[in-house]
């Protein structure tokens, strides 16, 4: 399987559509849509995104009014995450079970992938037990993929290697859209750890899509080869990037896909690059920050930063729950 985040390039991996579709919450179902999977955002159109965005919020409303969603009655969602997570993870429960699924947690260190066995059999006796909509994490770029043409039932995409995100770029634009309205014109500074972030590849995708200047700022090996992305400008340095910018996006410096090694050290990065209220005084009044978390602060943050009046962290991870409900929601049209 090969690593579709070994170069920046617009190309996803073979195969596999993406996702989503539209139907009311109630699950009075309207048309299905011709989208199967969620592998990344870069297959979807604007008008598909904005309508993935719009029904996230009144998935949101519906919770908050504590309505019960009967969408995913009789529906079983299996969560098999690879990799660590907290927010992702939880959030993705959460949305399952509001909308009436029932979910089976996987934890991989305790099943038979520990004796040998291949994702793909893990996922086909998955199918087999009975789930229909299979959430995978997964330190490969591509397994998704390899997933959606392997097993018969539905692919969620939590998060592939360095490769894709695609709910967090969803969560991100919603996010976005309620901070800034409308992104058309609007420039997202995405500082940090490029390279080996699957949340930046896939918040290009999106942001681009929805009519945002990208611009990419962070140390010369972390940003090289994303100059030919449409709507994306790699800055020459963090001022540049930062100036005028309507929002600014952190990103954690991934130690655990040797991104450290990169570098001479943490101190060195922060001493170019990391944020703080001055250098946030470089974009336009009022801007905001977020970071898809867990942050490192003090490292590509500080602290008071990220408590900060600015700081739009807390409504990220809020907005993980109806986000995800959309998504499962859209899916099972």
């Amino acid at each position: 399987m090969r690593d579709p985040a070994e170069t920046p390039s617009r190309h996803r991996p073979d195969a596999g559509g993406v996702v989503v579709s539209l139907p009311i919450a109630d699950a009075e179902a309207t048309t299905g849509w011709p989208h199967r999977h969620l592998l990344d955002v870069d297959q979807l159109t604007r008008a598909e995104l904005e309508q993935c965005l719009d029904l996230a919020v009144e998935m949101r409303e519906l919770r908050n009014r504590r309505e019960t969603l009967s969408t995913l009655r009789g529906e079983v969602v299996g969560l098999a995450f690879c990799e660590p997570s907290t927010r992702t993870r939880v959030s993705f429960e959460l949305a399952a079970t509001a909308l009436g699924a029932q979910v089976v947690d996987l934890p991989i260190e305790a099943s038979s992938v520990a004796k040998g066995e291949s994702l793909v059999d893990t996922l086909r006796a998955l199918e087999r037990t009975g789930i229909s909509t299979i959430v995978l994490r997964h330190p490969m770029g591509g397994a998704p993929y390899l997933a959606a043409r392997s097993v018969g039932a539905r692919i969620v995409n939590a998060g592939d290697g360095a490769h894709a995100h695609p709910t967090q770029a969803l969560l991100d634009a919603l996010t976005l859209r309620e901070a800034l309205g409308p992104l058309d014109g609007k420039k997202i500074a995405i500082v940090g750890d490029i390279g080996h972030s699957r949340v930046a590849r896939s918040n290009m995708h999106s942001l681009t899509a929805l009519g945002a200047s990208v611009w990419l700022a962070g140390p010369t090996d972390w940003v090289h080869g994303f100059d030919d992305w449409p709507g994306v400008t790699v800055a020459h340095s963090l001022e540049d990037a930062l100036a005028d910018a309507d929002a600014v996006v952190a990103l954690r410096i991934q130690l655990e896909r040797e991104a450290g090694g990169e570098m001479r050290s943490l101190r060195d990065y922060t001493t170019q690059w990391g944020l703080d209220e001055g250098r946030m005084e470089l974009a336009r009044p009022g801007t905001p920050l977020l970071h898809p978390g867990p942050t490192n602060e003090g490292v590509e943050i500080t602290a008071e930063l990220a408590t900060s009046s600015r700081s739009l962290i807390g409504t990220q991870v809020a907005n993980g729950v109806p986000i995800r409900m959309a998504v499962l929601s859209l899916l099972a049209r």
